[in-house]
């Protein structure tokens, strides 16, 4: 019985000692979006423009 009583009271103290130790935070890393650009507005532009001088053309 006396085994039991020093078990229990041996598992109390070395739970406690632990009961505080906390893992520092993990941060995620911020989520940066990148910037994209099209290459097709350096081809639709000029398009566009011969389009309405052809339609001005044509009256």
């Amino acid at each position: 019985m006396k085994k039991l009583a020093l078990a229990a009271a041996l598992t109390v103290a070395a739970s406690t000692a632990f009961a505080g130790g906390m893992a520092e935070p993990m941060m995620e890393p911020a989520v940066v979006e990148a910037a994209t650009s099209s290459s097709a507005g350096g081809i639709v532009v000029p398009l566009l423009l011969l389009l309405v001088v052809a339609a001005a053309a044509s009256n």
